[in-house]
């Protein structure tokens, strides 16, 4: 069963965000999905609370900011949304369950200075865990300098850029309502499933 950890010790990245569609995105698929939510905040499961009867079902795994359980049996897709300031014990518990780890980042000289020591350790597997990384763009033009800024910064670490999600009232919209990008009729976000779908295809490779 894959486990994807989307990760990054910075707040206010879009963890939650990219939490919640990736969830959506393996429901679509019709995988037995859980989400769980270790952040004090709970936004994903605030998300899960929201998500209506008819959507395509998604379970909660219930975790914590000082207990992360394994996923439970009978689940086939595992999706965990990591807390701000996640550290020592607690991130490295994290990362050994995790298969895949997403690392939300937006392309700010600050927002990547603050993750250069979280993205050092990912490279260098510092944990011991054989888990594939990949970068998300937050909040981005593909088409700008800053865009052009985050991806020399992260080939420098070898780790790859699965895309760039644009700046859109979208994923609010569908928050407030528990709903994802794959929840909803294809043409009323068809651009945003275009940025989305490299990323869908690395998360569903081996």
């Amino acid at each position: 069963m894959p486990v994807v950890v989307v990760a990054n010790p910075k707040g206010g990245v879009g963890k939650s965000t990219l939490s919640t569609q990736i969830a959506g995105h393996y429901a679509s698929q019709g995988h037995v999905v859980i989400l769980g939510d270790a952040d004090r905040q709970r936004s994903s499961h605030l998300w899960l609370g929201q998500r209506p009867p008819q959507a395509r079902p998604i379970g909660k795994w219930d975790v914590s900011h000082d207990l992360i359980t394994r996923p439970p049996h009978g689940t086939t897709h595992a999706v965990l949304d990591t807390p701000a300031g996640l550290h020592g014990w607690r991130l490295k518990d994290v990362l050994k369950l995790a298969d895949k780890i997403v690392v939300p980042l937006q392309p700010s000289v600050f927002d990547i200075f603050a993750t250069r020591d979280f993205l050092d350790e990912l490279a260098g597997h510092r944990y011991g865990g054989q888990a594939q990384v990949g970068i998300v763009g937050m909040r981005v033009d593909a088409r700008t300098l800053a865009a052009d800024r985050l991806q020399e910064f992260v080939s420098g670490l070898g780790l790859p850029v699965l895309g760039y999600l644009r700046d859109t009232q979208n994923y609010v919209h569908l928050a407030a309502h528990g709903l994802s990008l794959f929840d909803v009729a294809p043409g009323r976000v068809v651009r945003d499933l275009e940025q989305w779908r490299p990323i869908c295809d690395w998360l569903d490779a081996a």
